[in-house]
């Protein structure tokens, strides 16, 4: 009686190893596929594959928050503005290089989110959400009362960095690969966290607060590193944002941005990783295609996309995708 339980043991070790390689494979044949863009895009379409790594890399940084540790946030666009203004005046106040203001941008908007994740610890759910909005309304009206660091209302112009002398590629180019490579990075640092204890955790404060406090974790102390470590994805995001685009401007982080990023979060799909970078495409292209289908009415398109999207995959486009990618990879293991 027990060979058969054995046996079928080892075959779904078997299956289970035959699918980890095949997800490799898969992987792989992204970043391939991402890495010969550069080969036969325009600098246009460059420069919208960079702004679709920026948001893949907010996106991340807010599942974090949201998808894994169930903490609602309105307010990441104020750190993605902290983070593309923190690049910008390092740059042109202080002459410092931008591959300094990277890890300064992190590093500060984790600082930020780690505080202002500490009050925000007695509010859950709307309140939360509501509490986050409020920064996000409130970020663009300090940026443009400080005029004298940030330009006001007319912003700052952030010059494009040039490749490595080694390296014959123009600035949209380099640009594209710097944020793929910050990308893959961050992307590889979020999913060995998530799986390791600290994950663990984060989770279980999601699934039951009161369950893993008697387990001695510390809610309040991984709430707010939670907090604080989205908030610093979110600010890289926003360097990279304004090194691609060239200029900030307080108009540019309005609260629409952060809906914006938990939309993205919503489409591509709660709690999972490659999500990320299926809600930034959605994020990066959906207006553009939504004005192309109808110029009078191109956001009631959108808002029908949305539905549509929510009723057919109401786990996001992540979460189809692995259905169909489990069954595949099952038929010919």
């Amino acid at each position: 009686m027990t060979a058969p339980i054995v046996k079928s043991v080892l075959g779904g070790s078997r299956a289970s190893e035959s699918q980890r390689s095949a997800t490799w494979i898969a992987a792989l044949a992204w970043v391939a596929l991402a890495c010969g863009l550069p080969l036969v895009s325009s600098d246009y379409a460059l420069f919208q594959y960079s702004q679709v790594c920026s948001y893949a890399i907010a996106l991340l940084g807010l599942n974090i928050l949201t998808g894994y540790n169930g903490q609602i946030s309105l307010g990441h666009g104020a750190f993605y503005a902290i983070g593309g203004y923190t690049t910008a005046i390092l740059i042109e106040r202080w002459a410092i290089a931008y591959g300094w203001t990277l890890p300064v941008s992190g590093v500060l908007c984790f600082v930020v989110g780690f505080l202002f994740g500490l009050p925000a610890l007695r509010l859950a759910g709307t309140y939360l959400a509501l509490a986050t909005f409020a920064l996000a309304l409130s970020v663009p009206q300090i940026l443009k009362h400080y005029d004298a660091w940030t330009g006001g209302t007319q912003g700052m112009v952030v010059p494009k960095p040039d490749s490595p002398h080694f390296l014959k590629l123009n600035s949209d180019q380099w640009i594209y690969f710097l944020t793929l490579a910050i990308l893959l990075l961050l992307t590889l640092i979020a999913s060995n966290l998530l799986r390791g204890r600290i994950g663990r955790a984060i989770i279980a404060i999601r699934d039951n607060p009161i369950a893993s406090q008697t387990m001695g974790i510390h809610n309040a102390l991984y709430k707010s590193f939670c907090f604080g470590l989205s908030a610093s994805y979110t600010g890289i995001a926003g360097s990279l944002a304004a090194l691609s685009v060239g200029y900030v401007s307080p108009d540019s982080f309005t609260a629409w941005l952060s809906i914006t990023l938990l939309v993205g979060v919503v489409v591509g799909g709660l709690a999972s990783i490659s999500g990320a970078v299926l809600g930034a495409i959605f994020i990066q292209f959906m207006p553009s295609l939504t004005y192309e289908i109808s110029k009078s009415a191109s956001w009631a398109v959108y808002g029908v996309s949305l539905i549509v999207c929510m009723y057919v995959m109401p786990g996001g486009v992540a979460s189809l995708f692995e259905r169909v990618w489990q069954r595949t990879a099952q038929r010919f293991s």
